[in-house]
């Protein structure tokens, strides 16, 4: 589709992030509002905590299962993925919101949660590859940050949102109210998003050529490196930081205990996170004795850190650390142990608790960033979506048996042994860190 220039350059590609926002902040709403629907579904349906942890868990072993194939998928239909496949996706996963609030059965229960995670898997390998294709190199880091702040404003909202509606009419009604915007949103990504700038009729030609002529320019120029370039001497002694061979092929990736041990590490803080977006809401009202309406505030204050974690531990980690990833991640693991042991001696009092779970989604939020650019330091620009894709599986995966483990816990023991449990859990992702290597030099010059 050629255009042509009509004045003053468009910025409509900002109006299709604000979308991308908005589906991702969403998405990741409805994997978390089952947390504080929780407490009720328990009661009316007699559910004891290791079942519940089952229907917790059933969400992220499926979305952890179809991420590979989804991504597969998506470069086989790339050429209509914007407006015509990404809304099915997005429809669906408003469905089987909405079944969960008609559920009659704890069966019934865990096969929409299966759903939910099937629908919900390819929406955000879809938002990365709208913000790819249409944002220039030098806006990219900007659009992504963005998305990953969508990711965590969606758990922040849920619990007093959440509450509240229960308050009005009941748990079920959680569900239809977060599954109604889905259905806009994806009547509003048909008609407001194509897969390429070009072929939008709300982007003019000044704005494609920017988008495009800086992504050529992209190409041709030696991108920033992603590698630490110097030295910070007894840092790097204990960090292993050292000149890796960059990674070329699926089967090395498969093979490098690199990225296994970024794998482990990666699975066991989605294992923390997620066991406090969907646990935290039972502990909070059936141990603390909170009322729905102050459990829902504090059950937001971990997401809220998490915000702040995110953008500090990024920060630092290119600035302090000069683009090393390990600091970052191993300051995360280790700070979350001592938060954990905090939460275990933790009295019933909403602002202790309220400031220790801030504090402790701020430091396990700390690291995360380093989870997913650590790979682009060991791999060639070719062999990274792998070693993303095997990151993100086993980050996934540990995501997935947490809250069963955590279920198992609680009907054999206490909170008290949870929260011993997430601490062993930092304990493994700080022991393996420490035996990978932290990559140096310039990975570019090697591509």
């Amino acid at each position: 589709m050629t255009k042509t220039s009509s004045g003053k350059r468009t910025s409509y590609r900002w109006v299709v992030m604000g979308l991308i926002f908005a589906v991702w902040a969403l998405a990741c709403a409805d994997r978390a509002n089952l947390g504080v629907a929780l407490p009720f579904m328990k009661k009316e349906f007699n559910i004891s905590n290791t079942e519940a942890g089952a229907i917790v868990s059933l969400f992220a072993f499926s979305y952890a299962v179809v991420q590979i194939p989804s991504g597969l998928f998506y470069k086989r239909v790339s050429a209509i993925t914007a407006n015509r496949i990404f809304p099915i996706f997005l429809t669906l996963v408003s469905v089987f919101t909405a079944l969960m609030g008609t559920t009659s059965s704890t069966f019934l229960l865990k096969m929409y949660r299966v759903g939910l995670g099937v629908a919900e898997g390819p929406l955000g390998i879809g938002c990365t590859n709208i913000i790819n294709r249409w944002f220039p190199p030098k806006e990219k880091g900007t659009a992504s940050g963005l998305w990953i702040a969508a990711s965590k404003l969606g758990p922040v909202i849920v619990p007093p949102v959440c509450v509240i509606i229960v308050e009005l009419y009941g748990w079920r009604e959680i569900f239809f109210f977060f599954a109604i915007p889905g259905i806009f949103l994806s009547i509003m990504w048909y008609f407001m998003v194509t897969v390429k700038p070009s072929d939008s009729k709300f982007c003019n030609a000044a704005e494609v050529d920017y988008i495009e002529k800086e992504q050529a320019v992209a190409v041709i120029d030696k991108p920033a490196p992603v590698r630490a370039t110097r030295d910070l001497g007894w840092l790097d002694k204990i960090n292993r930081t050292k000149k890796v061979v960059p990674l070329k092929t699926t089967g090395e990736v498969f093979r490098s205990w690199n990225v296994l041990g970024n794998a482990i590490g990666y699975g066991c803080m989605i294992g923390i996170s997620n066991t406090f977006m969907l646990w935290i809401p039972s502990y909070l009202m059936n141990v603390k004795g909170f009322t729905s309406i102050k459990m829902g505030f504090l059950a937001s204050a971990p997401f809220l850190g998490a915000v702040i974690g995110n953008t500090l531990g990024g920060w630092m980690s290119d600035k302090v650390f000069d683009k090393r990833r390990k600091p970052t991640m191993m300051i995360g693991a280790l700070c979350t142990i001592v938060m954990m042991a905090a939460l275990v001696y933790a009295p019933n009092n909403a602002a202790y608790l309220g400031g220790v779970l801030l504090l402790a989604g701020l430091l396990l939020g700390f690291g995360y960033a380093g989870f997913t650019v650590y790979p682009m330091g060991l791999t060639t620009k070719d062999a990274y979506p792998v070693a993303f894709s095997l990151v993100n599986t086993g980050g996934q995966l540990g995501g997935a048996c947490a809250p069963l483990i955590v279920g198992i816990i609680l009907d054999a023991y206490s909170w008290n042994a949870v929260f011993i449990y997430l601490a062993l859990s930092s304990v493994l992702c700080f022991a393996v860190l420490a035996t990978i290597d932290e990559p140096v030099g310039d990975v570019n010059a090697a591509q």
